[in-house]
């Protein structure tokens, strides 16, 4: 079978390359229906962009790389899109534009999108064999129990990262990558929560508060979430990308620095009144008590000087905690790192070394933050790759 681009993963970035990589497309996928991560996304309404998507969202080895695809397809196109397939939008907190109906929508409009530009679709079909001959590609894939021959004079992987294993993830793009000779930078689970072999905050599961996290010198403020096994929330997410093995990160539980004063005035007003009642009144009462014997937490703010009031609200600013690890692919929403972006071009996303292999989406060394940044760079490095296979 002579096709003129196979697409390897029917994710947000191979779906979105298909309906731009102009007439005889085959795009496959192991898994029985396409956009999978899609579907599971943002509670399933799909946090599907970002109102502040911008090269400062994202970490790369190169962060010039996605300067380029990012410019060329924003953030206001792809609005543009699903407004034009009527799906209904709205913005949750800090940017994130979410559906208003089921994520499911999202998948129907990509589907729509590459069935009118003639894009053909195989699900449960794996890749068995892929080889160039110096001109085009030959790949062997087998589907229902059939092999298939496949020759295409364009490959375009978007087969993802490392994350979520159990929806089928595989590394299968960094293979890939080094049978065709181009270099990975280091992959890490990313976006996923972190863990304490001594599991200490297991008594205040389920606790959570507003907070600063700070690693690798990157700092999110937004809430934290206290799990059996560790740290979690969106701000534990965000830094967690930004976290390498062996690091401490830091939290401040007083990030508009207005606790000392509260107290300060409190105790003017309320001598008498439990240091850690007053503090529950500012962070959540099991944290407190969570806290009370580490800090002494006890008497009354009355027997609190203003230097033992600062010395209380600076440990609350600046708690250094040394996770022991992460909970791993298995619960990472991405992956940090893949395919190292000094092979490839940051305007097509073509292998510059291989004629008519692409990379495209998380299998590249482009990840984005917490909150639709990931679905903004899958949409724009596909649209990128379709653009560029379409009119060469």
């Amino acid at each position: 079978m002579k096709i003129s681009t196979l697409i390897l993963g029917a994710g947000a970035a191979g779906m979105m390359c298909a309906a731009h990589a102009g007439p005889g497309v085959l795009i496959v996928d192991h898994a029985k229906a396409p956009g999978e991560k899609i579907r599971i996304s943002g509670g399933g309404r799909c946090n599907f962009t970002n109102l502040h998507a911008g090269p400062g969202n994202f970490i790369s080895a190169n962060p010039h790389f996605c300067k380029s695809a990012l410019s060329r397809y924003t953030q206001w196109d792809f609005i543009d899109l699903v407004q034009q397939h009527g799906i209904g939008w709205h913005e949750k907190t800090l940017g994130q534009l979410f559906c208003d109906e089921k994520s499911a929508a999202i998948i129907a409009m990509l589907r729509a999108e590459m069935e009118r530009a003639g894009a053909e679709l195989w699900l449960r079909t794996s890749l068995v064999d892929l080889a160039h001959d110096g001109t085009l590609f030959h790949a062997a894939l087998e589907r229902e129990g059939k092999r298939h021959a496949i020759t295409a004079r364009n490959v375009v992987v978007a087969t993802g990262g490392k994350s979520i294993p159990a929806m089928g993830a595989t590394g299968l793009a960094y293979d890939i990558a080094h049978q065709f000779g181009h270099t990975l930078t280091d992959i890490r689970p990313a976006l996923v929560p972190l863990t304490f072999s001594d599991q200490r905050f297991a008594p205040i599961s389920g606790v959570a508060a507003p907070a600063r996290v700070t690693a690798g010198g990157s700092s999110f403020d937004e809430a934290i979430l206290f799990t059996h096994r560790g740290l979690s929330g969106p701000a534990i997410l965000q830094a967690s990308s930004y976290w390498h093995e062996g690091e401490e990160i830091t939290i401040d539980l007083d990030p508009d620095a207005n606790l000392f004063n509260a107290l300060r005035t409190k105790r003017t007003e309320s001598g008498r009144r439990l240091l850690t009642t007053e503090l529950a009144r500012h962070l959540p009462a099991r944290l407190v008590e969570h806290l009370t014997a580490s800090l002494d937490l006890s008497g009354n703010l009355a027997d609190q000087s203003d230097a033992r009031l600062q010395q209380i609200t600076d440990a609350l600013r600046d708690w250094p905690l040394r996770p022991n690890g992460s909970e791993g692919y298995r619960k990472a929403e991405v992956t940090v790192g893949g395919v190292d972006t000094v092979g490839l071009s940051s305007k097509t996303m073509q292998s510059k070394t291989v004629p008519g292999l692409y990379f495209i989406g998380e299998a590249v060394d482009v990840t984005g933050w917490l909150g639709g940044y990931n679905f903004q760079w899958a949409w724009s490095s596909g649209w990128a790759a379709g653009q560029a296979i379409a009119r060469p």
